[in-house]
This record gives structure tokens, sequence and C-alpha cells, in this order.
């Protein structure tokens, strides 16, 4: 080898590991970003799929509400990203109303189905609600989401919203990487069940990367919604023939479940962190474990730590510990539980939880116990229209794809959230019929002196919570753009079983996604952390930001999904 070959190659390679310093040779920022964030002056969206952020562009150039542009990308989301949404599963949404300049939740989740009993599940000797089958089937909720969407915020007509996915289903999309991915892995948990090679496998095996995948199915039932409305859902053929199939599966979901389904509009709830507003919906949903995280790391000085720091992660980590304690305690239907969310979410609350973290050692449990990880498939996107009106919605069928139980010829899986209900008498999750279970799936939105801010999201199950805290402290703490908060390396910390029911220890695994080095891994485990590794673990995000200096949408949207952010 020459010199002068030896020194290049000194230089390429012999550079310091450093993924927050600013890049020598880009003009992107930091040296971790994947691009450049996006920019628009009359509106914007940002999916997990490229065909489904130019469905939302087209609503949105046509006159459509941000609303409008949410309910079309969803839709698509549904038919074109199967493992992670569709019409059998539920959404949450957070809006921001230009014209009254507020900001209005939606709970769309579905309820347990009123035939199965405690006594029910207790004669079939459980433990827990199993993941799949027709157990942890309750009543879908998205459709309902989108009609109470639309009712309130809508421009065009539902049919022109669910067209362009009944035409794209039909003729059929090519399949990203990331998706493809995982229908495979789909395919071998649910090959075997009802329906599911009729819908998701065509000709005997799941489509790979590039390859068009078909479901005219999925096209007829959507186009029916678009015609008939809510009921063409929720009563009638489609509702007939869930009922059908659950009957024949041995299941307990019914049509009059289906008939009595409602949404419901809810007040966010927030704490600021830093001069901005973090919003969350209160339960029985978990994100108000993002404020709660944000509470108790408001006082530390983490700017000067740096995202790169053993100092910073560790408490991070402690501070989700706290927040998880409570979640897996008092998260759950606030119709059956009295959930002290205002408590919860306070400074002082915060500040009594703060003394029982050790910035030396990992707890290995805090009070009062009881915590569990989910991992589940989600799709979180977000539109802002030329009105100022901005959308922050997520949807999921939950835990790898849903239940496995596919109705008919619909065309879709129905979610396994029931799953989640903790079997153990007398406790704020336990099962009843007719309950919402806890839930995953949380849609964020910031504010700043009463203004709207950012809508944003990042999927996958328990990591939610704790990465909606990590955007933040990226941009707030650590100077990070909207495109470089979502691409920086994350952290997650999860518990060493698997759900849900059972006592875990807090303990735990902390997960380190492979941007933080060896050096800070090395500490970590001085002070008492059990690293772990998991792939897939670290969601994906999604994100826009109004500028209210400029008048200009900014868009994000990360590598870890297959889609991007687009303004106009």
């Amino acid at each position: 080898m020459t010199p002068m070959l030896s020194i290049l190659m000194c230089a390429a390679l012999c550079v310091p590991h450093n993924p927050q310093a600013q890049s020598m040779d880009r003009v992107t920022g930091q040296s971790f970003a994947t691009r450049s964030v996006v920019f628009g002056n009359h509106g914007m969206a940002a999916t997990s799929h490229g065909m489904a952020t130019n469905i939302a562009l087209d609503v949105l150039k046509e006159g459509g509400s941000a609303v409008d542009a949410a309910i079309a990308a969803n839709a698509f989301l549904g038919y074109g990203e199967p493992t992670g949404s569709g019409i059998g599963g539920d959404l949450f949404a957070i809006v921001w109303d230009a014209k009254k300049k507020e900001l209005v939740g939606l709970n769309g989740s579905g309820r347990s189905p009123m035939s199965l009993t405690v006594e029910e599940l207790a004669s079939k000797g459980l433990d827990e609600i199993p993941g799949h089958g027709p157990l942890p089937v309750s009543v879908p909720g998205c459709v309902d989401g989108w009609f109470m969407l639309h009712e309130r915020f809508g421009k065009l007509p539902m049919e022109r919203l669910m067209a362009p996915t009944v035409a794209a289903a039909r003729e059929g999309t090519p399949v990203p990487q990331t998706i493809a991915y995982y229908l495979d892995r789909s395919a071998r948990v649910f090959s075997e069940y009802p329906g599911f090679k009729d819908t998701y496998m065509p000709g005997d095996k799941t489509p790979a990367e590039g390859e068009r995948f078909v479901n005219k199915r999925l096209a007829a039932t959507l186009e029916l919604i678009g015609k008939k409305g809510r009921d063409g859902f929720y009563k009638g053929v489609v509702a007939d023939k869930i009922d059908a199939f659950m009957k024949k599966q041995g299941g307990y979901l019914t049509k009059e479940d289906l008939a009595a389904h409602h949404g419901e509009w809810v007040d966010p709830v927030s704490t600021n962190y830093r001069g901005y507003d973090l919003w969350e919906l209160p339960p029985n949903g978990q994100g108000i474990a993002a404020l709660q995280i944000l509470n108790v790391l408001e006082p530390y000085d983490l700017a000067s730590m740096g995202h790169q720091s053993a100092d910073y992660v560790h408490l991070f980590t402690e501070a989700k510990k706290l927040a998880f304690e409570d979640r897996a305690h008092f998260y759950a239907d606030m119709d059956f539980a009295d959930v002290p969310v205002e408590h919860l979410i306070s400074k002082e609350y915060a500040a009594e939880r703060r003394k029982l973290i050790d910035e030396k050692r990992a707890g290995q449990s805090f009070p009062p116990g009881n915590a569990g990880l989910e991992n589940g498939d989600t799709v979180y996107l977000c539109t802002a229209d030329s009105e100022g009106n901005m959308v922050s919605l997520i949807q999921s069928n939950y835990r790898g794809m849903g239940s496995g139980m596919v109705p008919g010829d619909l065309g879709f899986m129905l979610q396994d959230r029931g799953e989640l209900f903790d079997l153990t008498p007398g406790r704020a999750n336990s099962y009843a019929p007719g309950k919402r279970p806890f839930h995953t799936i949380i849609p964020a939105f910031v504010t700043k002196d009463g203004e709207p801010y950012m809508a944003y999201g990042v999927m996958g199950g328990a990591t939610q919570p704790q990465a909606h805290a990590q955007i933040l402290i990226h941009m707030i703490d650590f100077g990070m753009n909207l495109q470089e908060a979502g691409d920086a390396a994350r952290i997650v910390h999860t518990d060493s079983s698997q759900p849900t029911g059972t006592r875990m220890h807090t303990g735990g695994n902390l997960q380190l996604e492979s941007g933080f080095g060896p050096e800070i891994r090395k500490d970590l485990i001085g002070r008492g952390h059990i690293i772990g590794r998991k792939r897939g673990l670290f969601g994906g995000y999604q994100a826009i930001l109004w500028d209210a200096e400029n008048r200009t949408y900014h868009g994000a949207s990360e590598s870890r999904k297959d889609g991007f952010a687009a303004g106009y």
C-alpha cells in the first residue's frame, strides 16, 4: 500500500464516532440525516407509503380539507400497508381547527363484544386473552372515525375519497420493501387462518418487493362504504358477513355490536416542555406517558449532556420506567376506571416521582408496578391544508397485522386489540363486555403560545410515547430540525417478557439503535442496564411543522418506513 493511499484510507476510516457533529462534506446537516426537510406553501402530507402521500396531495389540490386528505390516505394505507392498518382496526386523531383556533381529539376505538363475558373467559381457563383467533377481536372503529371526522371537517364527498384506493386495489400496486418484509412474516403466522390466503397470498405467496398486490375484495367494500356511508360498514351486508364469519369461528363479535358502535370527541391534554405544549389524548390510550416522561426530565440540563451521552440515555430510560409503571396501573377506558389524568401529568407529581431516580444506577423496580410490552403494527400520517387546518392521525389493527380473522370476501383483517385486556379482576384495565381495551396508538400535536406548531407521531406499540418525548427533546434540547429529529438514533426501553396482564420487571432491556456507539453501551452496562437488541423496534415517524414567520409548512418522513413527505 502506498503512503498516500494509507493516508486516504485513514482519513476515511479513522474519524471518531460522533453522530451529532455537523457533517463537513454535506449540506443537509447532521451526518445521520437521510435527507433535507421538505416544504410547501399551501399544503403538506406525510405518510409511510409514497402513493398514500400522493393521494393526499391530490385531494388537497382539488380543494379538499386536511381531514379529507387524511381519510383518503388512510383508506389507501389499509390496502397498501395492511401489515399496519385497515378498516378492521381502530383510529385516533387530533385536529387543529383553524377557524376556531382550537384542538379537538377523536377517540375512535372500539369496544369488546357484549356477549363475551368474564365468566365465559374464565370457563376457558385463560390467564390472558390470546393474540390471534376470534377472542381478541373488538369492534373496529376506523370507518366510524372517518365519518365523524368527515361530518365535522370534510369538504369532498366520501365516495371521492375512497375512489383512489378502490382503483388502486383493483389494478394492483407495487409493494414497497418494508411492507413486503412484514407481509412475508405475517404469512408465517396467518396463512392457515381462513380467508388469509385468498386475500393476501395470490399465487399462494405474499407479494415480494416491487410486485403488484391486488385486493378486489377490499375495493368492493370501500366502494360500498363510499356509496352507502357509515351504515355501509356497520349495518347491512358487511355487518352480516362479519357476524356470520365470527359465529363460524367461535367468536363473539356480532352485528349488534357493530350497529351499537360510536366513537367520541375528547379534549386533548397537555404539558408544557420548555415553552412548547405537547398535546395527547387521554386514556384509554397511552399518550399521557409521553407527558409524564417530559415532566420528569424537564429540570435536567439535557442540552449540555448531548444526544450521544450515557447520562442522557440513562435519565431518559429511568423517566420512561416511572411513566410506564403508572401506565400499567392507571391507564384504561375512563368510562370504567377513575384515571387521575390531571394528577399524573402535573409538574408536582413529576417532582415526587423524580426523587426515585438514581443518576448512577438503573432502577430494577418502581412502584406501583404491573407494566407490559406491546409490539404493535400501526400507520401514522399527518396532513395540512391551505386554510391552516392540520391533522395528526394514527390507525392500527394492533399486533402483527391483527387477529387473523379475515371475514368472508370483504378483503380485510379484524384487529386483535382485545388482547390488551387484563384478566385479573379488579384492575383498571380488567376485561368487561362493552369496554374499550387499553390502547397503544397515539397521535401527537404541539402548540406554542396557543398557535399550531407541529403534528407528528411515531408508530410502534410501546415505542410510541417514548419516541414522542424523544422527538421533542431532539428538537428543543439538541437543536435538530424536523427531519433530523426523526432520523436520529432512538432509545426504546422494553420489558424482559412478553405481554399482557402479568407482572413484568421494570429493569427490562434497554434497546439502543445502531447510531449509539460502543462507549455509551459500555457505560450504561456499568450502571446496571441490560442492553438488548431487536430488529424493527424503533417505529416510524412522520411530521408536519407550521412555520408561522414564513407561512410555510415543513414536512418530514424518516427512512425506517417506505413513505415520504411532500408539499405544494
